[in-house]
């Protein structure tokens, strides 16, 4: 008699598995409206979360504090979030016409309102995929709170270590701390922390900002103080999710909204029946391929046009990019700042007031045949499904205008698996993360288009993910490895194909032979330690591929 062979899960079935549970747990919070993080309604989201142990969270099942993971977190979320009880997800609801000012979080275009000294009320516009980033940093910020709680007390009534009255003493302190009380504080803090004392001090000014510099010892000690609460007076920290929110997800209203502005500004001048080549990218790339070059000659004198493009990527450079867009504006480009709540903003080039540049059309080409150019800045998640789907609709104005659409091109960030930081991706098909879904396409761009250019360059499939917060190493190696042939990891893909196929294939609203592109550079490796999200931006590494990738982009479009 054969012995059954005894099945036992890995790592990347558990962590599926953890992926599934927090996606419908997290659906079913939002159904049900509100819920405790660290009360029994958040035993599974914060269960999952630890099991699947994100590598952008670092040390999260750890006891020490995980110092990169909090910061990358808190950029993300609004300034005060961890002195606030009660978080309110919202819809846009008409708090940017009251006396609340808006607070956007340094690396995410998101406006949130401080309520009252309990409550932070934070806009949700751009679907369910801003609600999973939110709902997963705001876990992982209370698990480290309650981790900072477990450190510091000593008995049930709420008594507590010298380490922490000493750092209580320093941020409750009047006036500015000095060098001398600001070391004090970040001894004892690094104490409880389980942080060396370098570690802590290196990590202090990265949290520093201009109206705190002393937001590192304000945000340990605020959530430390919250989980204490939490403990000892059974003040627990609340999310809820507005009625308003509740009812309009899914909707469309702002997509429709961004959308229909779009075909209006298209319609007044002029280019609606034009030939449309629709681009998903930066504000800066499409406009400084164009432009730069011609905007600034002494500066361009090289012929180098990546030193060029560096030049305008410095922060310091506001003078020059300045000069960029006067004269794209006074060639044909157009500026469409967004009102309708996607943070999505959308430059409209006209290419027949192209002059003296590689990419002119030829004088042969009739003006009614010349391209239009539609940049549209980075979609977030599901938004991509959205508003791509919204603006490839027909233009309804009295008549039905169906648009020219000839091109769509999408140029993004991903975490990359098989290169590293600035090495280009070109997608051959993208698979949805958690489902079966999967999108082959016929890829414009390819890796020969590339052969000339100093750069890595590697083809396969882009796997969509639910959120960047939920990358784990186990799952990404099972997908890199077995012959679904994964290279990259992003959010936007496959949503931004199935609004594209939708459209040519189904709902017939654009041409069935409409050509795509995409391209990806890689902002970081989630399966390389200390190579992802957390570890830091890209800075000069990313303007090379990023021009590359334009380049490419606009020769198709122009040729």
């Amino acid at each position: 008699m054969t012995q059954k062979k005894k099945h036992t899960r890995t790592r990347a079935q558990e962590s599926t598995g953890a992926i599934e549970r927090l996606y419908i747990t997290m659906r079913h919070l939002y159904n049900r409206g509100f819920y405790k993080p660290m009360g029994v309604s958040g035993d599974s989201l914060r269960e999952s979360l630890l099991i699947l142990r994100p590598e952008i969270y670092g040390s999260i099942a750890e006891d020490k504090i995980e110092l990169q993971g909090l910061l990358y977190v808190i950029d993300r979320l609004p300034m005060g979030i961890e002195e606030c009880r009660f978080i309110n997800l919202t819809s846009d609801e008409g708090y940017k016409n009251s006396h609340f000012e808006a607070i956007i979080p340094a690396k995410r275009r998101r406006n949130c309102y401080r309520i009252d000294d309990e409550q932070m009320n934070i806009e949700i516009t751009r679907g369910r995929s801003e609600i999973y980033d939110i709902l997963t940093h705001l876990t992982f910020l209370y698990i480290e709170s309650h981790k900072i709680m477990k450190q510091v007390m000593i008995d049930e009534s709420g008594g507590v270590i010298r380490d922490w009255k000493k750092l209580e003493a320093a941020v409750l302190k009047e006036g500015k701390l000095t060098q001398k009380e600001k070391e004090i504080a970040l001894t004892h803090t690094a104490n409880f922390l389980g942080r060396t004392f370098e570690e802590v001090s290196e990590v202090y000014g990265a949290f520093a900002d201009s109206k705190n510099e002393d937001r590192f010892l304000n945000i340990i000690y605020y959530l430390g103080k919250r989980a204490i609460e939490e403990i000892v007076d059974d003040n627990k920290r609340i999310i809820t999710f507005s009625p308003v929110l509740r009812e309009r997800l899914g909707h469309h209203l702002h997509g429709e909204r961004w959308a229909l502005k779009i075909k209006h500004i298209l319609d007044e001048k002029g280019l609606l029946k034009r030939p449309l080549h629709i681009v998903s990218s930066n504000m800066h790339s499409v406009m400084n391929t164009l432009f730069a070059a011609e905007a600034l000659p002494s500066e361009a004198k090289s012929g180098d046009r990546m030193k060029l493009y560096e030049l305008l990527s410095k922060s310091g450079s506001h003078k020059q990019r300045d000069k960029v867009l006067k004269l794209a504006q006074k060639n044909g480009m157009t500026f469409i700042d967004d009102t309708s709540g996607t943070n999505i903003d959308v430059q409209i080039f006209d290419t027949a007031k192209l002059n003296n540049t590689v990419y002119s059309s030829g004088n042969d080409t009739p003006t009614d045949k010349k391209p239009v150019i539609i940049v549209m800045d980075y979609a977030f998640g599901e938004q991509a499904y959205e508003t791509m789907d919204e603006l490839l609709k027909p233009y309804e104005n009295g008549t039905r205008h169906f648009l020219d659409v000839v091109s769509i091109s999408i140029m993004g960030k991903a975490g990359i698996l098989v290169g590293g930081k600035g090495d280009i991706m070109i997608p051959s098909a993208h698979v949805f993360e958690g489902t079966a879904d999967n999108y082959p396409f016929k890829n414009k761009l390819k890796k020969s288009d590339f052969a000339d250019d100093d750069v890595a360059v590697c083809t396969g499939t882009m796997i969509t993910v639910l959120g960047t917060s939920l990358q784990n190493r186990d799952v990404l190696r099972f997908f890199h490895n077995s012959t679904w042939n994964v290279i990259g990891l992003e959010m936007e893909g496959a949503h931004y194909q199935k609004a594209i196929q939708a459209a040519a294939k189904i709902r017939g609203s654009i041409n069935e032979k409409v050509k795509v592109m995409y391209a990806y550079y890689a902002s970081d490796n989630p399966l390389e330690t200390g190579s992802t999200l957390a570890s830091g931006g890209l800075g000069a590494s990313g303007v090379k591929p990023t021009y590359l990738i334009t380049d490419k982009m606009l020769r198709s479009i122009l040729a």
